[in-house]
């Protein structure tokens, strides 16, 4: 029996549409980094982008358990001195929920150019509405 190393050019392109009403964040995010890095799949290669996209709609409606909507925050820095930013979850929520969702699945992908590539064939949207109808996407129910 042989291994088989999926070659990017071989592969065929799946777009997955995920609804993310009443999901809890964190369980929907490490759903979505397992499919963007292709590991339900049975040609899995570590180092090929098996190019799924996974279509993330009613972002807003997304649950966070605990009482992680006051205490947690997000931070970033602008480089400056005294530049720190924080923003709590639920603030957060309210304001950009599209962001949030976004940066659990940045959490859970190599932190390598592939990484990078794989964050850029995931789509959130605030409503149910999306733009990508031609692609045919495939409900998915995690």
């Amino acid at each position: 029996m042989k291994t088989i190393m999926a070659k990017p050019n071989e592969v065929e392109e799946r777009w997955y549409l995920v609804d993310a009403s009443g999901k809890v964040l964190g369980r929907l995010a490490s759903r979505i980094a397992a499919i963007l890095r292709g590991k339900h799949r049975p040609i899995f290669t570590p180092h090929v982008d098996l190019r799924d996209f996974v279509i993330v709609i009613n972002a807003e409606k997304i649950r966070l358990t605990g009482r992680k909507a006051q205490q947690k925050m997000l931070y970033r820095h602008s480089g400056y001195p005294g530049g720190l930013k924080e923003v709590s979850y639920g603030t957060l929520l309210a304001t950009n929920p599209e962001q949030l969702i976004r940066k659990a699945v940045m959490g859970m992908l190599p932190k390598n150019p592939l990484g990078r590539k794989l964050l850029k064939k995931l789509k959130v949207y605030r409503g149910p509405d999306h733009p990508h109808q031609a692609q045919r996407p495939v409900p998915l129910d995690l």
